[in-house]
């Protein structure tokens, strides 16, 4: 088998799901408990979240737990949103941002926020100068991704911030879920960034955690009530095993981080380079400091996405319709849609996503099984 498909989800590290058993079985108490059983959760949690700080550089009481990405980005949003309504309700935000974060966008329109959704470049980037102009007096907040999922573009954050120092009133959230662990800290890491999030499951933890940066000083409105765990932020027991194995594969990801993504750059170069030799393919992800150095774009042209997705997984290939969350859907990619791609090319867009485990030996049969099913569509078209 031949994983591809690493920023759908990634397979819990062995160490990992140890670290999850472990905990399970010898903290399963819960961390808001009095007794001595809850105070060894509690205890736990606590490192876990210092562990975490200390591998972002922030401080641990700005290291806030969620169930993942999605929830993270619907919290970041809604919650700023809520908090802050009676200073203003308009909001910009990106065309190619996550569904998790676009769904969010049209539920605020509809209780009555106002949101400008800023154009790409045909390399899928967003410009500074752009938002500098869309920025109002009842602006609140600015929402971007720090990598896009489908093609890799990684959007210039510091110009962001650059134009946002001069309205230290807006609220500034960057969706890093597909840049963690990639050697981008320095284009994506930001001091004017206000609230970061990140999903566990994309860097070899389990399913159902992740967190946010929340830097200190600013709030949100929770979007859950009950018991005031999470410095009454986020109600809710905490899932102490899922996130000390959390804590546990970021420690690992964070190990070499940068040979690890040197290592994926390589195997995305090759795997472009090669593309590049094929007729009627288009590659829409480069190799550039712009680009991230794990997704790879590409369409053959006259397939549709989940044709060339479902004939590599009969050669036990897995790879994905750009992002997974809208692939079942049959729906075009909507950051070549916002690219001003032709309709019939982005409906055959399929994504490459690598992680640090992939080999030059998987890209070499993939390379291989690609020739095969590349030629075979060119007969059949």
């Amino acid at each position: 088998m031949i994983y591809f498909d690493n920023s759908a989800t990634t397979k819990i590290n062995d160490s990992v799901l140890k670290t999850y058993n472990l905990a399970s079985t010898e903290y399963f108490g819960n961390p808001s408990s009095l007794h001595k059983l809850g105070l060894k959760a509690y205890e736990l949690l606590e490192t876990s979240r210092k562990q975490i700080a200390n591998l972002m550089h922030v401080k641990q009481d700005e290291i806030v737990f969620t169930s993942g990405g999605t929830e993270g980005n619907n919290w970041v949003i809604k919650g700023t949103a809520f908090k802050k309504r009676e200073f203003g309700k308009h909001i910009i935000t990106t065309e190619i941002e996550h569904a998790s974060v676009l769904n969010v966008m049209h539920q605020l329109e509809e209780l009555g926020f106002e949101v400008t959704y800023l154009p790409v470049d045909k390399s899928g980037h967003i410009s500074a100068d752009d938002l500098k102009k869309a920025i109002r007096k009842d602006t609140i907040l600015v929402s971007t991704m720090a990598v896009n999922n489908e093609i890799g573009a990684v959007q210039p954050i510091h110009e962001i911030a650059e134009v946002l120092k001069d309205y230290p009133s807006i609220s500034y959230h960057v969706d890093a879920i597909q840049a963690i662990g990639k050697g981008l800290e320095s284009q994506i890491i930001d001091p004017r960034v206000d609230f970061y999030t990140f999903s566990g499951h994309k860097f070899h933890a389990p399913r159902g955690t992740g967190f946010i940066y929340m830097k200190e000083g600013k709030q949100l409105e929770p979007l859950m009530a009950g018991g005031g765990q999470e410095s009454n932020l986020r109600s809710g027991t905490e899932n102490t095993p899922g996130i000390a194995a959390m804590a546990k594969a970021l420690r690992l990801l964070k190990d070499d981080e940068a040979g690890k993504a040197k290592k994926m750059e390589q195997l995305k170069d090759k795997l472009i380079k090669h593309l590049q030799t094929l007729d009627n393919v288009h590659v829409f992800s480069k190799v550039a400091d712009n680009f991230a150095p794990h997704i790879i774009c590409f369409t053959i042209d006259g397939v549709r996405g989940e044709t060339i997705v479902h004939t590599f997984e009969e050669r036990d290939i897995y790879i994905s319709t750009t992002s997974a969350c809208s692939s079942k859907k049959g729906l075009e990619a909507g950051t070549l849609k916002a690219m001003n791609v032709q309709e019939n090319i982005a409906t055959s867009a399929v994504r490459v996503s690598l992680d640090e485990s992939n080999t030059e030996k998987e890209m070499d049969e993939f390379i291989k099984n690609l020739d095969e099913i590349h030629d075979h569509f060119q007969i059949l078209n």
